[in-house]
């Protein structure tokens, strides 16, 4: 995936550039791996014209189909329903048509015309060499079904992978002879895998390994600041790590719970109504794809649940805390040192309008954000470093102004009050983009600009080290070139 990222800091602050591409791999249809991806479909038997959708009554051949069908059952659909008719057929395709009408034939041969035996025996005459290659091929694929069905793991389970390298490198602001902006080449691998047990349900893990060591152009010895982030930025030192487990499963037609122990956010549960919110396809940086809203609390187990109340609206609501694996004091499920819960409300107005509306109540006993999208005053509560109650505010909106054209945007309020003193915290944060998809007619491409406000301390009270002086302004753009069904 080709694309440009720029973050601009009034005070000569510094620019990061990033091109990367990104490879996808997938097997077999998944909700959350594989989309768009193709196969060669398999043949479907069908006992009537009608469960044809692609051949109408109107059709030239219509009476043709209805009779090879109902009276001799030669004719097989693709999956969908459809026939595609005016696809070219070859000489095994129509081998194997040919042999279900002598399979049909040796069962009812009494209901033929003299005529049609003449001609079928001419047609089996003229397409021995087919038929023969075609029955050896069915008995040696019979044996090799019967050792794949022996040693299948699960019939449900879909494996999906992703891979991202960058070549990413800074410029720009203060700089000094030990400062880590020099060119890198990084990358993000992940293999995730996709299950249920009963239909209504859905097992998902996945294992990450990525090696963009020391915080990247984040650290203190690059530009000292989170808003240098990038959204497929990690390190594992190259070791593979699981980074998602989750469970979910129906109650009901409307209602669905998640239980995510490892790998968990906000956004886990809530929409995060973003259409950038993708490390592959979507932002470079880690503060564009989503709201800092939904990132609160470096939060890793939680869960939650999706209420579809009605056909425009939906309810949802989220848990999460921090080391909710370890059971001393400070930490588990309900005694975490950190903690938020999120409810949000989203809206379908129109049939190309998203909207969704959030508050957020959030506990931390450091008194920090912890969201790594903006200013490091901003994301420490200018070291308020006390217990604190956090409660937010958040919108998001996505409009489709067009047939190719997206609108979206997002804007956070937090506020933070320390517990034990008269200590407070404002921060605000906020987002403009606009996509174009599918440029120069191109299938899977996408052209977008992004303009917004990275986290900042607006206002306080009794903060040790102020607020923040500037505004600083966050601007994007990207390509995203579409190579193949799985390259980008």
């Amino acid at each position: 995936m080709q694309r440009l990222l720029m973050d601009i800091w009034e005070q000569g602050g510094p620019w990061i550039t990033s091109i990367g591409l990104s490879l996808m791999v997938c097997h077999g249809p998944s909700p959350a791996w594989g989309k768009g991806l193709e196969t060669s479909p398999p043949l479907k038997s069908i006992t009537s014209v009608s469960e044809l959708s692609d051949v109408e009554p109107t059709d030239w051949a219509y009476q043709a189909l209805q009779s090879l069908i109902e009276r001799y059952g030669c004719v097989t659909g693709l999956p969908g329903g459809r026939f595609e008719g005016r696809r070219s057929l070859t000489r095994d395709e129509f081998a194997a048509a040919l042999n279900r009408c002598f399979d049909f034939i040796s069962i009812l041969p009494n209901h033929l015309a003299e005529e049609d035996v003449a001609t079928l025996e001419r047609l089996q005459r003229d397409f021995a060499a087919e038929l023969s290659t075609l029955s050896g091929r069915v008995e040696d694929l019979t044996p090799r079904i019967a050792a794949l069905e022996a040693q299948e793991f699960s019939p449900t389970l879909v494996m999906g992978g992703e891979s991202i390298f960058a070549l990413s490198a800074g410029f720009g602001g203060e700089r000094g002879e030990s400062e880590a902006t020099n060119p890198v080449l990084t990358h993000l691998t992940r293999l995730g895998f996709v299950s249920s047990f009963t239909g209504r349900d859905r097992l998902r893990f996945e294992f990450q390994a990525s090696n963009f060591a020391n915080r990247g152009f984040a650290s203190p010895s690059g530009f000292n600041t989170d808003m240098a982030l990038l959204s497929f930025q990690g390190n594992t030192n190259n070791r593979v790590q699981l980074s998602r487990l989750e469970y979910r499963f129906a109650l009901g037609d409307r209602f669905v719970v998640t239980a995510r122990p490892v790998g968990f956010s906000l956004s886990s549960v809530l929409t995060a109504n973003s259409p950038y919110f993708d490390a592959g396809r979507g932002a470079v940086s880690r503060f564009a794809e989503a709201s800092p809203a939904f990132k609160l609390g470096r939060l890793d187990a939680g869960g939650g649940f999706d209420w579809l109340v009605s056909d425009n609206v939906r309810l949802q609501a989220a848990y999460g805390v921090r080391n909710a694996n370890r059971p001393e004091e400070g930490r588990g499920l309900f005694n975490s040192d950190h903690s938020a819960f999120g409810v949000q409300v989203f809206l379908k107005p129109a049939p190309t309008v998203l909207t969704g509306i959030s508050y957020i109540n959030a506990y931390a006993e450091n008194g920090r954000l912890d969201t790594f999208t903006g200013s490091f005053l901003a994301d420490t509560n200018s070291f308020i470093n006390e217990p604190a109650r956090i409660q937010g505010v958040n919108a998001t909106l996505q409009w489709r102004v067009a047939e190719r054209v997206t609108f979206s945007t997002w804007g956070t309020w937090l506020f933070s009050n320390a517990l034990n003193s008269d200590r407070s915290a404002t921060t605000t944060s906020y987002l403009f983009g606009l996509s174009y998809s599918e440029p120069f007619d191109r299938q899977g491409d996408l052209l977008a600009l992004l303009v917004g406000q990275p986290l900042r301390l607006v206002s306080g009270t009794g903060l040790p080290f102020g607020e923040d002086e500037d505004t600083s302004l966050h601007f994007e753009l990207f390509y995203r070139l579409r190579v193949s069904d799985r390259i980008s």
